[in-house]
């Protein structure tokens, strides 16, 4: 039986990935990210392992033991940690700080992926196991977007992508072809937050992948919980970049934008 390791972060991400790979046969191995994986993966997964933010080296030995020589990275880790005080890096990871430019997040997963290789496990693409849950472009609800939406949408998808290639976040919230809010280390939900506060009801908001995406780390996704922040701001539409953006709980996401009249838009540029 083949064994896959998922290093695990927050989120219904790692729990649909373990599920999958172990519909599909494999003998799942994980290591979970304490204050940030579900205590609930324990229980579905062969092996597991918890170790704090920055213990590589405890991450490396422990899917080294168990035989994996692949891995997906599943769900987020709050970057915020990074700057609370209360992350302390082991030497590995610190060797791994010391080759990276800056700490932005491309710089620091492609440093651990890099170290990671050099154990002799390799980081797969991070959707191998929910490349059904990655949807087209078109509009995917009830809700058709009006002309005045469709260009906000498409006034923020080239400035979500111009601010995604600086890595600074993936997404903007829109009004009337104004930026109200970019995401930075808060996050998506915390960013449409913002921009509800700043714009009122109907704006939009906008997902994208960046320009050069790595799909073995950080891909764009959105749950329930991002769902709830459009309902809270009363948003009349969300866009996302088609087939790069990761749909955690479909179904559900699309009933509650069904029911709050929320146009939902796989958008693809020209």
């Amino acid at each position: 039986m083949k064994t896959l390791g998922i290093i695990a972060g927050n989120g219904r991400f790692p729990i649909l990935a373990a599920q999958q790979a172990r519909e599909q046969g494999f003998r799942v191995v994980l290591c979970a990210v304490e204050k940030e994986a579900d205590p609930v993966l324990e229980e579905m997964v062969d092996c597991c392992q918890w170790v704090k933010v920055g213990a590589l080296k405890k991450l490396t030995d422990f899917f080294s033991k168990e035989g994996v020589e692949e891995a997906i990275m599943a769900g987020k880790i709050e970057k915020v940690r990074l700057f609370q005080g209360n992350v302390q890096p082991d030497l590995e990871m610190v060797k791994v700080l010391m080759k990276t430019r800056d700490f932005k997040d491309d710089s620091l997963l492609s440093g651990i992926a890099d170290y990671l290789e050099g154990r002799g496990i390799r980081l797969l693409d991070s959707t191998t196991f929910l490349k059904g849950a990655l949807p087209g472009p078109g509009v995917l609800g009830k809700k058709k977007p009006s002309k005045e939406i469709m260009e906000d949408m498409a006034f923020g998808f080239h400035m979500a992508k111009s601010v995604s290639g600086l890595d600074i976040g993936q997404t903007v919230v829109v009004k009337k072809k104004a930026i109200l809010a970019v995401e930075a280390i808060e996050g998506t939900d915390q960013a449409i937050r913002r921009g509800g506060i700043l714009g009122g009801d109907n704006i939009v908001v906008v997902k994208v992948a960046k320009p050069n995406q790595d799909m073995r780390f950080d891909v764009p996704a959105v749950g329930l919980q991002t769902m709830e922040a459009l309902v809270e701001c009363r948003a009349s539409a969300f866009a996302f970049e088609a087939s790069k953006t990761l749909f955690l709980d479909q179904t559900e996401f699309l009933r509650m934008a069904d029911a709050h009249k929320i146009a939902i838009v796989g958008w693809q540029e020209a």
